[in-house]
């Protein structure tokens, strides 16, 4: 590279580059999706849980679970030369949502990740982003052991509006992540263009 130039005299490509935030409830598998699919090392801000959180985190489903997150993991992933994104995983637990409105701010979307086993932790995710208008899919992370369902049952239990896309996913396949972050950059866009047609002229 030669003043910002290749020598064969092509400009580099600036890459736009999106925000994506991965939500959901407590143990329902953000940082290892935020993981599965980062080209980077992701950051995580993960601690020990205590005796003393016992009575605030529900373990129930997730006996196994022995860290949790306490403000936000962080990956990156680019899926072409000018594309790439910035995922940034949200605390579960009800006592680090003040951090969500930080971390919303400019994003282009949002994951929201749900375990059938415990499909009402993301009501509160569901309800955040339908609130403040941020376009978001739902990830059902299937589980080992977990039962199965067709897309239209979980967002008949979940109430969703027919336009929010329901993608079945495993957290830990990058392959099926990357189709998830992809449905979100679609409906995020699909979004954004049925806001500008209902603008008046």
């Amino acid at each position: 590279m030669i003043f910002g130039r290749s020598e064969r005299g092509v400009p580099p490509v600036e890459p736009v580059t999106l925000k994506i935030l991965v939500a959901g409830g407590f143990g329902v598998g953000k940082t290892t999706l935020v993981g599965a699919v980062s080209e980077i090392r992701p950051l995580r801000t993960e601690e020990s849980l205590t005796e003393a959180g016992r009575p605030v985190d529900d373990t129930s489903g997730v006996e196994g679970k022995h860290t949790t997150t306490v403000a936000m993991d962080f990956g990156r992933i680019t899926l072409r030369e000018d594309l790439v994104l910035y995922l940034f995983g949200t605390p579960g637990q009800e006592r680090f949502w003040f951090m969500w409105d930080e971390l919303s701010e400019g994003a282009l979307g949002a994951v929201v990740l749900a375990d059938t086993r415990r499909l009402e932790d993301c009501f509160a995710a569901v309800d955040y982003f339908e609130k403040r208008s941020i376009p978001f899919v739902v990830g059902v992370n299937c589980f080992e052991g977990a039962a199965r369902y067709p897309a239209d049952t979980v967002r008949q239990a979940l109430d969703l509006d027919d336009g929010v896309p329901v993608l079945l996913c495993d957290a830990r396949e990058r392959e099926s992540v990357k189709d998830v972050l992809v449905g979100v950059v679609r409906h995020a866009m699909e979004y954004a263009a049925e806001r500008r047609a209902a603008l008046p002229t």
